[in-house]
């Protein structure tokens, strides 16, 4: 006969609460060897303090927005949020500072301005600082600390928020080991102090204070995070309180809790709603000094919450054992309630209620587990329009293949006839009405149905157009086919070892995709294809030094009869036979260009020279994610004790790149070259990195602005001078050494760019770059004469290894960050981007270009060389990038969709983008393509 109140929301548990977020604070700055020795009022607190304290677990992408918004809403926020972080819009989700916000409660915030932008007009006092100036590792903190001794001395607040960022900035510049993590968790240890004694200080008998201690996300062992490794999901979680008993008795290991837990544990904390789509369970310890009926009611609201949230996701919910499990809870503490309501207070109602809070608990986890695992709700609609669209582009590609590839180097689409045609009409008709039942019928948000109907119709014109285009060219190619040859010919030329590797490593390649295991160790795949088309190539050489040095007339007058036919074939059906072919006449002629002389042991001996230089490389950086932990020769280089022989070898790195750049430059810009190395090295020792001779290790540090923009200045000049060549030589005169000259100072711009952006211990991998490349040009493209596809594919597949050999990998942690801020004051956008971009990409940027150096100067062999090698790099990227867009689509409900599969799909994205751009400037200095518009 009693009123229930089980619907009302608990009073709160604690009058002001402050939250303490030091970004990128791994569990173990506080309770391993670094917190006892940095942070020693924290870790007596924790040890014998009225404290709680827990690990808890992030989910990926251990970036600093999805973080916040986890903490907060108690979900589990999408991939895309690695993006959306650059540029965080409001968030619209029910969240813990809206509920505190409009139950009243007055809210100040200092810190990363990331909040601001994700909780605009929630604060009544806020500071933001920007979180993407990493070279900022004190006032970032200091903008924060300087508000406290005023605030806490105030009554008019309830929740008070502060995000340290400085630890996170040393993380991302020199590691988690660097001699400034000490100092900085010092300063954090003497923040925390000064709160709990003035929250101790100002509380009342009724209701105590709590101060909570977390941290967005881990660092990895580089110092960088957005992975999955231990180090960066695990961060510490303390709860610090009178209102909790004092801990006695030895330390035990802290227990493993969900990130998202804090939301539901700070709602009803503060007696607020927990967030709507919260799954999130209530860490049971902070309110365990509660009476038994307190506690239930806490377990069952959240219960409740996590099983309104499933009927919403889950047609079939009632058969969830979480659900199955909450229910049979419910039936528990009814009977419990029934009993307490009689007045029963003996050691049965006692053991009775723990029984049910057990079984809660139980259920909580089961549907939490439950709803995490269904939290991702894909756009099919939208993802399966643009796989549509990028399998067409993909197709149309491959079947260009012969000719793009002809003497000619065309690639039309035939689009004109079935723009008029019957077909494309129908098809247009037809997906208008797939796109109009599919929007009015679905019941969740759809990307492509909130766009105007002008753009659906457009991107429905291009999906009719472009299967018009491919039905247009396979009836081309039936056509062509039925043609009789003028000179029919049968080919005895067959597959040389280099296109059956060629063709297996890019397959191979493609299908390892569809495995977690193989994206994470990619790198592997990449070294294997190159280590095996070195061997390949040592083959080749041998084989044209000492097999064909005396090869028979009579054999060689039938190959060339054959290679003559063959030519005629192909002015029928329009198919290149590249300069020598795969004819071995071609390839005895060309050897005998190097068959004397001391280049021949060279020759043969650069495939050897390579393999060597490419297992140094390996064991420079450890990545991909099974051995990344693993020592190599790039963190005993940037140890503290190892300054001077990184020093020493950052200098003989930079005389290399000199060395090897200089050849091809004019005067003006051999100067500008060695000035800007002179200025890179003088940049890395004002920061720190490197030592002068005569410098001491005490001095100050600075951000060293002057001396990167020093460097900017002749990287600019250097390109400026390279493109105005290009400029003379495609508008002025058609002169191919002008424009193999100015390429190639674009070429040295770059290098000079990537040699500032790179970290010291990295400028090896530049200077084995260029040495590869040299003797690659010098002693095996030129002499065998490959045609333009060989050569761009293996310029391809070394542009993949060189991006591993950077310490890259497909895991957002492996992002060297710093390099966006190379020489700003302050955090801009497109710079930063554009830095970061390229300082990650080099490698395959790197050689990008110098294949377009390379067909450039080899123009007077093969006309159509570049428009050859533009067509190839990009079928080269597109194969694999289209598959992997369709095995991912399938795969998205696998275990490691978000931390493997989603991270690499947004490198393939970016890498895209790249190579859309190299492809453009391809086809701009194609000289080829230039006389034909002349024409």
């Amino acid at each position: 006969g009693m009123v229930s109140n089980w619907t009302k929301i608990p009073p709160p548990l604690f009058k002001k609460v402050v939250i303490v977020l030091i970004d990128a604070l791994r569990d173990d700055f506080v309770f391993g060897s670094k917190g006892k020795q940095f942070m020693p009022y924290t870790t007596q607190v924790v040890e014998r303090g009225t404290s709680y304290s827990f690990i808890a677990e992030a989910k990926p992408p251990t970036v600093t927005m999805p973080r916040i918004k986890a903490l907060m809403t108690g979900s589990i926020p999408g991939f895309i949020d690695v993006i959306v972080n650059l540029n965080s819009p409001a968030l619209l989700d029910d969240n813990l500072i809206w509920q505190a916000k409009t139950a009243g409660k007055r809210i100040i915030f200092y810190g990363d301005d990331t909040w601001v932008k994700l909780f605009p007009k929630h604060f009544v006092e806020y500071d933001g600082t920007t979180s993407f100036f990493v070279s900022d590792f004190t006032e970032v903190d200091d903008n924060v600390t300087r508000h406290l001794d005023r605030v806490l001395k105030r009554e008019d607040w309830d929740l008070l928020i502060l995000h340290y960022l400085g630890l996170d900035h040393i993380g991302h510049m020199t590691g988690p080991n660097s001699p400034l993590v000490g100092p900085k968790l010092r300063e954090m240890d003497n923040v925390l102090k000064k709160i709990h004694i003035s929250l101790l200080s100002k509380e009342e008998a009724s209701l105590p204070n709590l101060l909570v201690v977390c941290g967005d996300h881990g660092m990895s062992e580089t110092g960088s995070h957005g992975g999955s490794s231990e180090g960066e999901v695990h961060t510490p979680l303390l709860f610090i309180s009178s209102a909790f008993e004092k801990r006695i008795g030895p330390l035990t290991q802290p227990k493993l809790v969900q990130q998202t837990d804090l939301a539901s544990t700070l709602a009803v904390g503060l007696g607020l709603p927990i967030s709507r789509n919260s799954v999130g369970n209530l860490i049971l310890p902070v309110v365990g000094g509660k009476t038994m009926r307190e506690q239930l009611r806490f377990v069952h609201l959240n219960g409740f919450q996590l099983s309104r949230l499933l009927q919403e996701n889950t047609p079939a919910y009632e058969k969830d054992p979480g659900y199955e499990h909450f229910k049979i809870a419910e039936k528990s503490h009814s009977n419990w309630i029934k009993l307490y309501l009689e007045g029963n207070n003996s050691e049965i109602l006692l053991n009775l209620g723990k029984k049910v809070l057990k079984q809660y608990l139980e259920a909580l986890k089961i549907l939490s587990s439950s709803l995490s695992k269904q939290v991702a709700q894909y756009d099919m609609y939208s993802m399966m329009v643009g796989t549509v669209i990028i399998m067409e582009v993909l197709l149309l590609l491959l079947l260009s293949f012969p000719k793009a590839l002809s003497s000619r180097a065309e690639f039309e689409v035939p689009l004109s006839p079935p723009l008029f045609s019957l077909l494309f009409y129908l098809m247009c008709l037809m997906l208008c009405a797939v796109h109009v039942i599919v929007c009015t019928s679905a019941e969740s948000l759809c990307y492509f149905c909130s766009m105007s109907w002008l753009t659906a119709v457009g991107v429905m014109m291009l999906i009719s157009a472009l299967m018009c285009g491919i039905l247009s060219a396979i009836a081309k190619i039936f056509e062509n086919s039925r043609l009789p040859l003028k000179n029919p010919v049968v080919s005895s030329s067959r597959w040389s070892e280099i296109n059956v590797l060629i063709l297996s490593g890019t397959i191979g390649h493609v299908l390892s995709l569809g495995a977690s295991s193989f994206i994470e160790e990619e790198h592997q795949t990449w070294y294997f294809l190159i280590n095996t088309l070195c061997l390949a190539l040592c083959q080749e050489l041998c084989r044209n030094n000492f097999l064909l040095k005396e090869y028979d007339p009579q054999h060689g007058t039938t190959v060339k009869q054959n290679f003559d036919s063959i030519g005629e074939a192909s002015e029928c059906k329009n198919i290149d036979i590249p300069a020598g072919g795969n004819s071995k006449l071609g390839k005895a002629s060309s050897s005998a260009e190097f068959i004397q002389g001391s280049d021949k042991w060279i020759s043969l001996a650069s495939p050897w020279i390579i393999l060597i230089c490419c297992r140094l490389l390996r064991s420079l950086n450890q990545t991909g994610v099974q051995w990344a932990h693993r020592p190599d020769f790039g963190h005993w280089l940037t140890s503290s004790e190892h300054k001077s022989e990184l020093s020493f070898l950052a200098a003989v790195s930079l005389l290399m790149i000199f060395f090897l750049v200089q050849r091809r430059c004019s005067l003006v810009s051999k100067i500008a070259m060695a000035l800007g190395l002179l200025g890179v090295y003088s940049y890395r020792a004002a920061i720190g990195n490197v030592v002068f001779p005569w410098q001491h290790d005490t001095k100050d540090i600075s951000k060293g602005i002057t001396e990167a923009r020093f460097v900017y200045v002749f990287v600019l000049g250097i390109v400026f001078t390279g493109t105005k060549d290009l400029l003379k030589s495609q508008v002025i005169s058609a002169d191919s050494s002008v424009k193999s000259t100015g390429l190639w100072e674009v070429y040295s711009g770059l290098v000079l760019l990537a040699a500032l952006l790179f970290r010291p211990h990295n400028l090896p991998v530049l200077v084995f770059c260029l040495l590869i490349q040299t003797m690659m040009t010098k002693y095996i493209w030129r002499p065998l004469k490959f045609d333009a596809a060989q050569i761009t594919i293996m310029h391809y597949w070394f542009g993949q290894a060189f991006f591993y050999f950077q310490g890259n990998s497909n895991g957002i942690a492996t992002v060297d960050v710093s390099a966006g801020f190379v020489g700003l004051e302050s955090y801009v956008e497109i710079p930063a981007i554009f830095l970061t971009a390229f300082a990650t990409y080099a490698g395959p940027l790197l050689w990008a270009i110098h294949l377009l150096c390379y067909l450039s100067s080899e123009v007077n062999r093969d006309s159509a060389a570049v428009g050859h090698g533009c067509f190839c790099y990009a079928l080269m990227r597109s194969i694999p990038v289209a598959i992997y867009i369709v095995l991912v689509t399938g795969l998205r409900y696998h275990l490691f969709i978000w931390s493997v599969f989603s991270p690499k799909l947004l490198y393939e994205g970016v890498h895209v983008f790249i190579t859309a751009t190299i492809c453009l400037f391809f086809t701009a200095m194609d000289q080829n393509h230039s006389h034909k518009v002349q024409d």
